[in-house]
């Protein structure tokens, strides 16, 4: 337990946004990201410079100088009573396997959160539904999928859907998410 103790107090979290990462930076986070999606590093960049626009959020844990975690989340639209409106996507939360137990995931959720509530935006993200509890934990909740639709982007059924930060207008009312617009 000590041991633990003593790495996280070299921890490091940071809030960037995508226009002022570093070139090492986007490396370093497209080799995390590909530990657990492996895709290879130059398809990671690839997808990285299509997909991150410059006002998306990139939340980093650096260890010992180190990322070993990272959450992101990219700003896009929905439409609310045929208005386009602004939320942020929680597209990735990921830590390097080895530090799993030393609750980087934690901080990087509560750093998380406290970004999403100082936007003032909602946030939503879609998960696999044996971790939707440890997203409850952190305040969200699981959407009302039949008022939900994705217009851009495919998803299982199996998924789940969950937002924080939302309004009580929203969430009484059918949704349309924009993920990749």
């Amino acid at each position: 337990m000590s041991k633990k103790l003593n790495s996280m107090k070299k921890l490091l979290l940071k809030s960037k946004l995508t226009k002022k990462l570093k070139k090492e930076d986007i490396e370093s986070i497209c080799k995390l990201k590909n530990t657990h999606w492996r895709y290879g590093i130059k398809s990671q960049i690839n997808w990285f410079h299509k997909n991150m626009k410059d006002r998306d959020i990139h939340n980093l844990a650096y260890l010992n100088g180190k990322l070993v975690g990272y959450v992101s989340l990219r700003k896009r639209n929905f439409i609310l009573n045929n208005k386009k409106k602004r939320y942020l996507y929680f597209d990735t939360l990921i830590v390097l396997k080895k530090y799993r137990n030393f609750e980087i995931g934690h901080k990087l959720l509560k750093l998380t959160v406290k970004v999403i509530k100082k936007s003032k935006l909602h946030s939503m993200l879609i998960c696999k539904k044996k971790v939707v509890q440890f997203y409850e934990k952190y305040k969200w909740k699981k959407m009302i999928q039949n008022r939900i639709k994705i217009i851009d982007h495919k998803y299982s059924k199996n998924l789940s859907m969950m937002y924080i930060n939302q309004t009580k207008q929203i969430s009484k009312v059918n949704i349309r998410y924009y993920i990749f617009s």
